[in-house]
C-alpha cells in the first residue's frame, strides 16, 4: 500500500510539473514549425551559424523578450540548431529565454527590491553569454548539428519552388508531428516522471531547510538541486521574495532562480538524447557554476546587509502590474496539453513498443 502510494504521488507530481510546462511546449512545437518553413535558411545560418560574438549577442537578447520556460524552450532552440545555427548562439538563446523576461523582471523589481533584481537582469545576459562562448568554443563535433548542412540545401532548393503559405503551414505542422515533437516529447515524458520522482523524495520543506542557510556547501547544493528541478522564474519569484523576507540569503534568490529557470531534469535529458553529452556537460556545468558564485557575490560582496523589502502595497502593486502582461491558460487548456504531448509521447514510443511484442511472441 505504501508503495501504491508512493508511486501515486510521483505521477502527480509528474502530471502537475507536465501542466505547468505543457502549453509553452505546444505554443513552443507551433513556433518552432513556423521557423523551420519560413526563415530563410541561408540569412538563419549568416546569423547564427558562425563562432562570432555578435551572434551570441543577437541570440541572447532575442531569446529575453520570450517568456517561455525551460522546457519550452526546446523545440525553439533544435528548430535552430538543426536549422544551422551553431551551438553557442543556441544555448545562449535556449539560456537567456526562460531566466528573463518582461514578466520577471516586473515582479523581481516589486518582490525582491532593485539590488536583486539588477543583479539578476545582468546575470541574465552574462550568463547565456558566457554559455554561447564556452558552447562554440568547446562545442567540438556538437558545434553543428549532424546533417544540418544537408537540411539547408534542401531548405534551399523548396525555397525556390513558388509554395504557398498555406502549404508552409502544413508543412511545418507536419514536421512537428512526425519529427521534432515525437522526439522531445519522448524525452520531456520520461524526464518528467524523474522529475516528479525528485520531488516526492525530496520536498518543499527539505529544499526551504537549504535555502535558509547562506553557507557555500547551501549555495553548491541549491545551484545543483535547482537545475534538476522545474522552476518558473515567473510563478517562484513570490515564493522566494517569502523566504528573503523571513530570512534567507539574497544570494539564494539569485542562484535559486538563475540555476533553476535556467534547466531542469526534462530538458537536460532531452539535450542529452538530442544533442549530445557534451552539450549537456557545457550547459549544464556553466549554468550551476556561475549561478552558484553569482549568489555567493552577492552574500559576501554585493549585499552583505541586504535588507528584505518586501511589503503587502509592493506585493500587490507589483502582481496587479504582472497579471496584466502574464498569461495563464485554464486549467482545461493546461490539460488539454499535456494530453497532447503524452499523445505524441506514445506515438514516439509504440514502434518499439511494437517490436518487442513481437520478439516476445516468438
Amino acid at each position: 500500500m505504501i508503495v501504491f502510494e508512493f508511486f501515486q504521488s510521483v505521477l502527480w507530481a509528474g502530471i502537475n510539473i507536465l501542466n505547468g510546462a505543457s502549453v509553452w511546449l505546444v505554443f513552443s512545437f507551433l513556433l518552432a514549425g513556423m521557423l523551420h518553413e519560413f526563415l530563410s535558411p541561408d540569412k538563419f545560418q549568416r546569423m547564427l551559424g558562425n563562432r562570432r560574438i555578435s551572434s551570441i549577442i543577437k541570440a541572447t537578447v532575442s531569446g529575453m523578450f520570450l517568456p517561455i520556460c525551460s522546457c519550452g524552450v526546446i523545440p525553439l532552440g533544435l528548430s535552430m540548431y538543426y536549422s544551422g545555427a551553431y551551438l553557442g548562439p543556441t544555448l545562449a538563446f535556449m539560456t537567456a529565454t526562460p531566466v528573463i523576461n518582461p514578466v520577471a523582471l516586473v515582479l523581481s523589481f516589486g518582490l525582491l527590491g532593485p539590488e536583486i533584481s539588477i543583479i539578476y537582469m545582468l546575470s541574465g545576459f552574462i550568463v547565456p553569454f558566457v554559455i554561447g562562448i564556452v558552447g562554440n568554443h568547446f562545442g567540438g563535433s556538437e558545434l553543428k548539428a549532424p546533417g544540418a548542412e544537408e537540411n539547408i540545401q534542401a531548405r534551399l532548393l523548396e525555397s525556390e519552388n513558388d509554395t504557398t503559405w498555406m502549404e508552409k503551414m502544413k508543412s511545418g505542422f507536419h514536421w512537428v508531428l512526425n519529427d521534432m515533437g515525437l522526439v522531445v516529447s519522448k524525452y520531456v515524458i520520461i524526464g518528467m516522471l524523474v522529475a516528479g520522482f525528485i520531488l516526492t523524495v525530496f520536498p518543499s520543506s527539505f529544499i526551504q531547510n537549504y535555502l535558509g542557510n547562506p553557507s557555500m556547501l547551501s549555495l553548491g547544493s541549491i545551484a545543483v538541486l535547482a537545475a534538476i528541478m522545474y522552476v518558473c522564474a515567473v510563478g517562484h519569484i513570490p515564493f522566494i521574495a517569502a523566504l528573503i523576507a523571513s530570512g534567507a540569503a539574497p544570494g539564494v534568490a539569485i542562484t535559486f532562480l538563475m540555476a533553476g529557470a535556467a534547466t531542469n531534469l526534462p530538458e537536460l535529458i532531452s539535450m542529452y538524447n538530442i544533442m549530445g553529452k557534451r552539450t549537456v556537460i557545457i550547459y549544464s556545468s556553466v549554468v550551476i557554476t556561475s549561478s552558484f558564485f553569482i549568489g555567493y557575490i552577492a552574500n559576501r560582496i554585493l549585499l552583505p546587509g541586504f535588507i528584505p523589502v518586501l511589503s503587502f502595497d509592493k506585493v500587490n502593486y507589483s502582481i496587479q502590474t504582472a497579471n496584466k502582461i502574464l498569461f495563464t491558460a485554464p486549467e482545461p487548456i493546461k490539460y488539454l496539453c499535456s494530453l497532447i504531448i503524452f499523445g505524441l509521447f506514445l506515438r514516439a514510443i509504440m514502434p518499439k513498443v511494437k517490436s518487442m511484442l513481437v520478439k516476445e511472441s516468438h
